[in-house]
């Protein structure tokens, strides 16, 4: 028995180490055809982004991901309003609250809140489809005719993804900006004129690029790992739910991995924040 626990485990390590290898070989062959993708299938990447911005019938009623998306930066920003004007007020410098609006939105909030989201919608929407596509030996049947599966199926929505995040995640932003400023201004009744003056004097453009090419990034990861557990997924329709779970649980790692990368990148040693106004 022991023997057999010791043998056991060089080849987990193996196995582990096989695993990664072709993940890894997958997301650069995925990556490295989006061109190609593009210039060879320019409707479906059009249908994907359609897809993924509306989503499909049911969910395409109430305005898919845009919808899903904005409505979670809508409950976080009405958070910042509440916890912000609340916590600064008993130290008496809630006119602060735009400050918190402009800066933790921003910087943090939003772009975590639409990673997450992006991971629970269009991810979760694409490792099923694939995955429904692999049991059913429809994937098979593209190689079989000589169309390029990770091209056709994987970078194909890596594009589609990265292009529809940027309405997106616009609105995402929008909408936690509403939610800060609609909280502090309307429901605690603190000035507008206050509330506008720290808003728009904390609120840099360039904290506004940083948070897009966070959204950019991790749309690109997240797609790329949810493709893959799709591309990959065994063991019938069981199978296709356990790759779902693992591809979100993965690709939520990885996006607060990259913000946390980008953050401490940009404003890590100065922290691009000047106390002025």
């Amino acid at each position: 028995m022991t023997q057999t626990g010791v043998a056991s485990e060089p080849s987990k390590v193996v196995d582990a180490t096989r695993r990664l290898g072709e993940q890894t070989a997958f997301y650069g062959q995925a990556l490295a055809s989006t061109a190609d993708a593009v210039r060879r299938y320019p409707g479906e990447v059009l249908r994907l982004i359609a897809t993924m911005g509306l989503g499909t019938g049911a969910l395409a009623v109430i305005g898919g991901t845009v919808v899903i998306v904005g409505f979670l930066t809508l409950s976080t920003g009405a958070l910042i309003a509440v916890q912000g004007y609340n916590t600064l007020s008993n130290v008496g410098i809630e006119a602060l609250t735009g400050f918190l609006g402009a800066f933790l939105n921003v910087r943090f909030i939003a772009p975590a809140t639409a990673g997450v989201a992006l991971a629970a919608t269009i991810g979760a929407g694409a490792t099923a489809q694939l995955g429904a596509m692999r049991i059913n030996e429809e994937i098979d049947a593209l190689e079989v005719m000589g169309i390029r599966a990770v091209t056709y199926l994987a970078s194909t929505r890596i594009v589609a993804g990265v292009i529809a995040v940027i309405p997106i995640y616009t609105v995402a932003v929008l909408m936690s900006f509403l939610a800060t400023r609609f909280g502090t201004t309307i429901v605690y009744g603190q000035s507008r004129g206050v509330y506008d003056h720290y808003f728009s004097t904390f609120l840099q453009p360039a904290d506004l690029m940083w948070s897009f090419t966070e959204a950019l990034a991790m749309a690109a990861v997240v797609m790329a790992i949810h493709t893959y557990y799709g591309f990959t997924a065994t063991g019938g329709p069981a199978g296709v739910g356990e790759a779902v779970g693992r591809a979100v649980r993965t690709s939520i790692t990885a996006g607060v991995f990259i913000l946390l990368t980008i953050t401490l990148s940009v404003y890590g040693q100065s922290g691009n924040f000047y106390l002025s106004g």
